[in-house]
């Protein structure tokens, strides 16, 4: 298959729109990662501030992305998740960001931002790799960094993965989604892309199986499940299953999942909090396909 090769967009600016950072110095260790992948890097001036839990106040916060607008680097990136986007949505002037030009990245968290610039201007952006989960870890994923670097060039045409299980599946669809419970917090908002005949793409962390299925029940009662080509299972990870449960785990909420929805399942999607993830261009028209134990999404359509 012919790769066009594009020139990587050399520079990635900070910032830090939910959490604070706890740990300068692993954001510190991904610029210099981003350096060795050949990415120039500038940190926003509060990038490391700290008010309560957040990086900065509100007002500052909401500032930093302004400045992401303006300066020079082509791509944007958030240095972490946790909690704080939520609070800046009905402040932030989607058609600033969209018109910028400007590709931003992030998860967790930032799910609320990428389907938010979705739903209120139809822009692109993607879901994928932070600055400190990812680039500033202690060991980073070799498989992460080189799936984020292919997919910023334009190379990654077709993304695949294991999926034992999944339904058929042969469909056409605007991919979206991201962090489950920030998905489930968008219902009833202005900020919940309308899709008809999407593709979701769905993972989380420490949420126990029963509150998956509630969120997930939460989707399906509000129309979401049903309008959608193919709901893609990322993964779900660090939750603690009790004796109470008696044998209700996850499997048992994928079970649920596909009684109650008649969209093919499709499950193994490398993403979510987890080592190795992809790099997932959210808003974008692509491909998902299933056969013999393995998925592939189709991340450039050539007509």
């Amino acid at each position: 298959m012919a790769h066009a090769h594009h020139a990587p967009p050399k520079g990635i600016y900070l910032i830090s729109p939910s959490g604070a950072v706890a740990d300068p110095a692993a954001v510190e260790l991904a610029r210099e990662r981003l350096a060795d992948l050949g990415f120039k890097t500038a940190l926003d001036r509060t990038a490391l501030a700290v008010h309560q839990r957040f990086a900065g106040t509100d007002a500052q916060r909401l500032a930093a992305i302004t400045r992401a607008l303006k300066q020079k680097h082509p791509v944007v990136m958030a240095t972490r998740g946790g909690y704080g986007l939520s609070r800046l949505l009905h402040r932030i002037d989607w058609n600033a960001v969209a018109e910028s030009g400007k590709l931003f990245i992030g998860q967790s968290d930032f799910t609320v931002f990428n389907l938010a610039l979705l739903a209120r201007t139809g822009a692109e952006s993607l879901a994928g790799p932070t600055a400190v989960f990812d680039f500033g870890a202690a060991k980073m994923d070799d498989v992460t960094a080189a799936l984020f670097t292919e997919t910023l060039r334009g190379e990654l045409e077709i993304l695949s993965f294991e999926s034992a299980d999944s339904d058929p599946v042969d469909a056409r669809g605007v991919l979206w989604g991201g962090n489950l419970a920030m998905v489930a917090s968008l219902v009833g908002t202005p900020f919940l892309p309308r899709l008809r005949g999407g593709i979701l793409f769905l993972e989380d962390i420490n949420e126990h199986p029963f509150r998956i299925e509630r969120m997930l029940s939460q989707l399906l009662h509000a129309g979401v499940l049903a309008k959608q080509k193919a709901i893609v299972l990322g993964r779900f990870t660090e939750y603690r299953l009790g004796k109470s449960d008696n044998g209700f785990d996850l499997d048992s909420v994928v079970a649920w999942l596909r009684q109650n929805v008649k969209v093919p399942v499709v499950t193994g999607l490398p993403y979510g909090h987890v080592k190795v993830k992809a790099t997932l261009p959210v808003g974008r028209r692509v491909g998902i396909a299933t056969e013999g134990g393995m998925a592939y999404l189709l991340l450039h359509e050539h007509d």
